[in-house]
């Protein structure tokens, strides 16, 4: 079968520097404009380390990136925020994620013994002139109990909705309850002063949980929403669940398999209803990034492309750590897929190789399907 999608180059948009409070980059986002390429990400000065520092990168070709700026530099002794930038269809930028207060420097943000986050909260902020300067940072109440895992990107609709979804976890108090088999989508159609809540997925088996929740505006104004599925019972993955909303996140269809067993993905729309799906496998040879193209139904996931667009050498730096639980051994992860203005695709995520770390970039042609 002839490949669809072919490698134009790639690079490094950002390498780490062992021993410095960068000695770690995580969770790259990519949002295209008119005149750059925007990619925020974290940097911190270890794994496990609650000290995310957000930062943002800027290119014209997706190959040559500027020098990183801090934006929320003066807030970095007081706040850990992990978040992700996104962008409207008016062409204003969001930074959604969470924000979890600094007690202790060089603190961790896991707990073993609750397998759960730092109490944390879920923030956004947004910008008018192309991330140069920011808001404050809003805080979205929480309608459940439990810490916030948000990785995903918030959307913003052609109708002007505002959608956000996060996957509760546990905290450090054991004593708190979490009803972790569903990933929670929080909608403000007023932008930002009331937000409602609802179950964007709802998993049936109650030992499942969430992680790297994504939601997307379809080409026809569907919603479409996605996650990492784990079975807390053995550690093993369940396929990547999706679920679709007619009604502008009001109410969702049922749950069902993509039948792509991968973890950690994330999600771009496509023309024609269709979109990138973009993945890590970590499971099954060969270990790398893949790339899907589907066209989500409410009762089929129809996938028409699925490809290695990354090898990684082996999935952690143990050869036997694949599971959620080994998530500091890792060797690649958190990919983020865009189409940039000259109908390329981008594809960003985090690795670390034999002699670098960091950031990456691959650009693909696509034409096929573009």
């Amino acid at each position: 079968m002839k490949s669809v999608f072919r490698i134009i180059d790639s690079g490094f948009i950002f390498c780490a520097k062992e021993g410095t409070d960068q000695a770690v980059a995580c969770g790259p986002r990519c949002v295209v404009t008119s005149k750059e390429i925007i990619c925020s990400f974290m940097v911190q000065s270890g794994l496990g380390v609650n000290d995310f520092k957000p930062v943002i990168a800027r290119s014209h070709d997706g190959k040559n990136w500027e020098k990183l700026v801090f934006p929320w530099k003066h807030l970095s002794d007081s706040y850990s925020i992990f978040g992700s930038i996104s962008s409207s269809p008016e062409g204003n930028l969001f930074f959604f994620g969470t924000r979890t207060k600094i007690d202790v420097l060089g603190e961790s943000f896991w707990s073993e013994e609750t397998q759960g986050l730092k109490e944390n909260e879920l923030i956004y902020t947004l910008s008018t002139d192309r991330g140069n300067t920011w808001s404050e940072f809003f805080v979205i109440p929480k309608p459940v109990p439990g810490a916030a895992e948000a990785p995903g990107a918030m959307c913003i609709t052609s109708g002007g909705s505002w959608h956000v979804c996060y996957s509760p976890y546990n905290t450090f108090n054991k004593n708190i309850f979490v009803e972790r088999n569903q990933v929670i989508l929080l909608t403000s159609r007023d932008k930002g002063e009331n937000w409602n809540y609802t179950r964007m997925l709802s998993f049936p088996e109650k030992y499942a949980t969430a992680a790297e929740a994504w939601i997307i505006e379809l080409s026809d104004g569907k919603l479409f929403g996605t996650c990492w599925k784990i079975n807390q019972k053995d550690n093993t993955d369940f396929s990547n669940p999706y679920a679709i909303s007619n009604d502008d996140g009001r109410t969702w269809t049922q749950t069902r398999p993509t039948t792509i067993m991968g973890q950690t993905p994330s999600v771009a729309p496509l023309p024609g209803n269709r979109i990138l799906f973009v993945y890590n496998q970590r499971r099954l040879t060969p270990y790398g990034i893949r790339l899907a193209v589907a066209t989500p139904a409410e009762n089929d996931f129809r996938i028409d492309a699925d490809e290695m667009v990354y090898c990684a050498r082996r999935p952690s730096s143990k050869d036997f750590a694949t599971s959620h639980s080994d998530w500091t051994n890792f060797s690649f992860g958190e990919p983020h897929v865009a189409v940039l203005q000259d109908k390329t695709i981008l594809v960003v995520f985090w690795c670390i190789e034999e002699r670098e770390r960091g950031i990456r970039y691959i650009r693909l042609d696509a034409k096929d399907i573009l």
